[in-house]
């Protein structure tokens, strides 16, 4: 998982590369093309791989503020 994450950021970010130069060189509507086809594929594809890699085995509850966790605090003395 960690490995495919990695090759498609990279290959999203030559793709960007990419949609840039051909912006440069005039052709506005294929940069524009490759570059907004690249920024899908991070936003719909790449983010969703990411955070399930990264959130695997975490309890959500650990990270809301609910009222335990938040009594927990209080006891602590973090909310001063």
């Amino acid at each position: 998982m960690k490995l495919l994450i990695k090759i498609l950021f990279y290959i999203i970010i030559a793709a960007i590369a990419v949609g840039t130069y051909y912006h440069f060189e005039g052709e506005l509507k294929l940069s524009e093309t490759i570059i907004g086809v690249s920024v899908l594929a991070s936003v719909f594809i790449l983010m969703p791989l990411f955070l399930i890699h990264r959130w695997k085995g975490k309890k959500l509850s650990d990270y809301t503020l609910t009222k335990e966790n938040l009594d927990k605090m209080k006891d602590k003395g973090i909310d001063k």
